[in-house]
């Protein structure tokens, strides 16, 4: 006989510890809880200390007033939204009012803090039922310390699940790096317990360069446009073997996106090598309506309404990132001539003027830039520019005398179909096709084997790349100087001039600080009158 299950109610201190162990589940829970009130609050400078049994921040907010102090710690209580319609345009980075309780439930929590124009400062203790157990006065400047410590001390379980140590200390300092990017006016100063660190604050590219360090600066790209920010570490710079270096960021805090990402990895894919990804942060500011936050604890996920416009514009923002070029140092006589030229020849209107010298082994062209010298790979130039043009549409040329192939199956014949190439039945096995795309008029030898090639590819894009790739001038093929200047245009007009389609780099260059740091320029030795 079946047992009957009977229904009933939690009680509410089970359904409240429940919710609190959602809330904190790590230390990096409660770095990220203290750090997002702290902001929320005004902070412009934060103190975290994190030790195995205490986690501690002071920040110089507009602090809380005893009366505060006495409620801060109870549930649901919240000074960042009052009713229904609030939670529809969320404009802090904390407001369920759940924090310091659920803190107050899983740890031993104090909190000491004092308002701008009080005389003192107050302290106080909770209970795990978030009541104050006690309270004192106490010298303070203004601002608000928060101390969480024994955190799972009564949840034995949760506490032996935890990474290892050093683990944690790396999830609170990628959080910590990621925070700052968000919001580069604040200053970190954390201290674990074999190390302390600063984060000083600034514009975006100074924070950029403190977290991403040691990327070098000159191989960092940045903008900003209708309310996002994007900054790129060059392609042929900089690019990692996991997309952990994707950070998308939304209003304050960053966020899990997939659509962007994975519309992110997917622009890149014809930029960078093989199994390679793009180190990129970008931080959009959306309208609070536009945004729900209500899909996880944590608020690491939300929906995002107008996903696909925010696409857009970031995929947009990613290319200008790309296209720009650096700034041109002007205080040196030959690169202010060579800008003069660029400026009075229309020419280059857009980008400055680049001079072809001399071709190296057939292979790499010599040019002249106003930022020095560069040295340019003709045929992995030539096969992004053929690839770009390639995107636009093939164009094909029709054949006086057919190309025959043999022994194609039937996904090969469709593939070709597809292309435009459909292959006619010209005999057993035999099929003939009567027209070529024209990028490879002049190589009448490998047509066959080209279209073969092309009916083996998967899908439009991999043939584009292997058509690019096959058509593109060979190294070890003579130019001219005015092929050369012909060439080096055609590239520097292109959408992603600094990689070819598999990602491999275009261009050596060598500025002209370098040169004159190499030939040690600077310096003085005797006579020279080459100064």
């Amino acid at each position: 006989m079946a047992l009957a299950m009977m229904l009933h109610r939690l009680a509410p201190d089970l359904v409240q510890r429940m919710a609190a162990g959602e809330v904190i589940d790590s230390p990096v829970a409660v770095v990220r809880e203290l750090v997002e009130n702290a902001l929320d609050a005004g902070a412009t400078y934060l103190h975290l200390r994190v030790e195995p049994e205490q986690i501690r921040l002071a920040d110089n907010g507009q602090g809380m007033t005893l009366a505060m102090l006495m409620l801060a710690a109870s549930p649901h209580t919240t000074s960042k939204i009052q009713t229904l319609d609030d939670l529809g345009r969320i404009r802090t980075l904390g407001f369920r009012g759940q924090a310091l309780y659920s803190l107050a439930q899983l740890s031993r929590l104090t909190i000491a803090s004092r308002c701008a124009d009080a005389s003192q400062g107050w302290q106080v203790q909770y209970d795990h039922q978030g009541q104050v157990r006690q309270q004192r006065v106490v010298a303070l400047a203004p601002g608000t310390v928060v101390t969480v410590s024994d955190l799972f001390a009564g949840w034995p379980q949760r506490r032996d699940a935890l990474p290892s140590w050093p683990q944690q200390l790396r999830h609170i300092q990628l959080w910590i790096y990621q925070m700052a990017l968000c919001h580069p006016h604040v200053t970190w100063q954390i201290e674990t317990p074999n190390k302390t660190w600063h984060l000083w604050p600034g514009t975006l590219e100074e924070r950029l360069n403190q977290v991403w360090s040691p990327l070098d600066s000159a191989s960092l790209r940045w903008t900003e446009q209708d309310g996002i920010q994007v900054a790129i570490a060059l392609p042929d710079a900089c690019h990692r073997p996991r997309p952990d270096r994707i950070w998308l960021a939304v209003n304050g805090r960053c966020v899990e996106l997939p659509e962007l990402s994975t519309a992110i990895i997917q622009h890149f894919q014809r930029i960078l090598p093989r199994g390679r990804f793009p180190v990129l942060f970008a931080h959009l500011r959306v309208p609070p309506e536009e945004v729900d936050w209500h899909r996880h604890p944590a608020k690491t996920q939300l929906y995002l309404r107008r996903w696909e416009h925010w696409q857009a514009q970031l995929l947009h923002l990613c290319d200008v990132c790309l296209q720009a070029t650096p700034p041109v140092k002007t205080d040196y006589p030959r690169v202010k001539k060579l800008m003069q030229v660029a400026e009075t020849s229309p020419r280059y209107a857009t980008r400055p003027a680049i001079k072809a010298l001399a071709q190296i082994h057939g292979t790499y062209i010599v040019a002249e830039h106003p930022t020095g010298l560069w040295l340019v790979e003709q045929h992995i130039a030539h096969e992004r520019v053929l690839y770009e043009q390639l995107q636009q549409g093939w164009q094909l040329l029709p054949l006086d005398s057919p190309v025959i192939l043999t022994q194609l199956t039937p996904e090969q014949v469709e593939r070709l179909t597809a292309y435009g190439l459909a292959p006619e039945p010209f005999g057993p096995q035999q099929w003939a096709v009567r027209q070529i795309p024209q990028v490879l008029t002049e190589r009448p030898d490998e047509w066959a084997a080209a279209l073969v090639t092309l009916s083996q590819c998967t899908d439009r894009e991999q043939a584009t790349v292997d058509l690019a790739c096959r058509s593109a001038i060979r190294n070890g093929t003579p130019l001219t100087l005015p092929q050369m200047q012909t060439l080096l245009e055609q590239w520097q007009a292109t959408r992603h001039p600094r990689t070819c389609p598999h990602g491999r780099p275009i261009c050596l260059t060598l500025a002209e600080t370098q040169l004159a740091r190499f030939f040690r320029r600077h310096w003085v030795i005797g006579k020279s009158y080459g100064i």
